[in-house]
């Protein structure tokens, strides 16, 4: 599934008027190495498209999904369903991104959630 976005940065909010703050997708949480402020962007990876399950593409966990093309691409971007237009990048990329092969990186993104044994 290919990362929807803007290209922009999102406003610098700091807190609602509730007083809760507001996280920041690109920070990584506790026990994980602090990530670049410079990819904020979809780095066309493939993982977001190989290692969740996208339910409507009948696409299960872990299996990349028969859309994504050479080089990472979606082959059917234009028409993707609504789930992967809202998908959008975060801290995790820059865990998974890095790695050498998709494989690596689907395997790291399920290990970041805690899913391989669910495979």
């Amino acid at each position: 599934m290919a990362r929807a976005g803007t290209g922009a940065d999102p406003p610098n909010c700091s807190s609602f008027s509730s007083g809760l703050s507001v996280l920041d997708l690109f920070e990584a949480p506790p026990n994980y190495a602090p990530r670049s402020a410079w990819q904020r962007e979809c780095s066309s990876c493939g993982a977001c498209c190989a290692a969740p399950d996208i339910a409507a593409l009948e696409k299960p966990l872990g299996v990349a999904c028969v859309h994504l093309g050479e080089g990472c691409r979606c082959q059917i971007y234009s028409s993707r369903p609504q789930v992967c237009r809202n998908y959008q990048p975060d801290w995790v990329c820059g865990e998974v991104a890095p790695l050498p092969s998709l494989e690596a990186r689907v395997k790291r993104f399920l290990e970041i959630y805690d899913l391989e044994s669910d495979l």
